[in-house]
């Protein structure tokens, strides 16, 4: 069975992070482990608590499940540190981790800033020429770039620049479009364009890293990256349509990751 590593932060809503990330994981036929960088206290309406992990011990969550299970792909999602930042990057040279899809979390969903400003140098100098693929949005892509990305020909300009610095492939998200859903996908040579009509939902908390771990469970069960994006983008497409019959939580609910194979198995009703 193909093996998925998510090294990111707990979610105790489980809309996000972690746990979005093995649902995915699991949704898409990947067997998940992870390395939990921050735990935070959260629910559909925010963040009310944040609690970082000390480098070292997201360094010996890696090697334990590295050393014994293995892993096909690693995705990041919430590294709040520099510190962490630098013992993740060395874990990946060290052990040479295939496949890693960087999402470069910087704002949660809500406002809350999740990585702290010292630690986006080292987010860009440590981790992004060791990606495979780099998933920002809009708003990550501006900050990362000092682009003001609103739309297509931004998103085509700040992939360029971020392919610059390092990585394979770039996918700038266009989840906040005004009219459709657009993501770009940038090889250092060629644009490909993904698009699919906006579903109209509040159940889409943890759509950012839905997406990037399911190019990584892509990845590991080995599809190209375009292919795994396309994979990853209607498997987010559908937990979004899905999700609309979950009505968790008094504020932005989750994405509904096991949606097909509920309806398809008769588990509950979805529409």
């Amino acid at each position: 069975m193909r093996r998925g590593l998510t090294v990111a932060g707990s979610d105790s809503g489980g809309g996000a992070g972690i746990q979005a990330d093995l649902k995915t994981f699991a949704a898409l036929g990947v067997y998940g482990v992870s390395a939990i960088t921050s735990i935070t206290a959260q629910n559909t309406q925010g963040i009310f608590g944040v609690f970082d992990l000390p480098a070292e011990f997201v360094g010996l969550q890696i090697e334990v499940v590295v050393e014994d299970i293995g892993v096909d792909a690693v995705k990041t999602g919430m590294l709040p540190t520099g510190d962490i930042i630098a013992v993740v990057a060395k874990k990946v040279r060290e052990y040479a981790l295939p496949n890693l899809v960087v999402d470069p979390v910087i704002m949660a969903g809500s406002g809350e800033r999740l990585l702290r400003e010292e630690a986006r140098e080292a987010l860009v100098k440590e981790l992004f020429p060791l990606a495979e693929v780099v998933t920002p949005n809009l708003s990550e892509a501006s900050e990362l770039t000092g682009l003001h990305v609103t739309g297509v020909p931004e998103m085509k300009e700040a992939a360029r620049e971020l392919h610059r610095l390092g990585p394979k492939y770039v996918v700038v998200k266009g989840g906040h479009l005004p009219d459709s859903s657009i993501d770009i996908l940038f090889d250092g040579q060629r644009f490909r364009q993904y698009s699919h009509p906006r579903i109209q939902t509040k159940s889409d908390h943890g759509t950012g890293c839905t997406f990037a771990s399911a190019i990584a469970a892509g990845l590991a069960k080995g599809l190209s990256v375009e292919q795994a994006v396309e994979v990853a983008k209607d498997f987010v497409t559908s937990a979004l349509r899905h999700g609309t019959g979950l009505s968790l939580g008094k504020g932005r609910g989750p994405l509904h990751h096991f949606g097909q194979l509920y309806q398809a198995t008769g588990l509950s009703e979805v529409e």
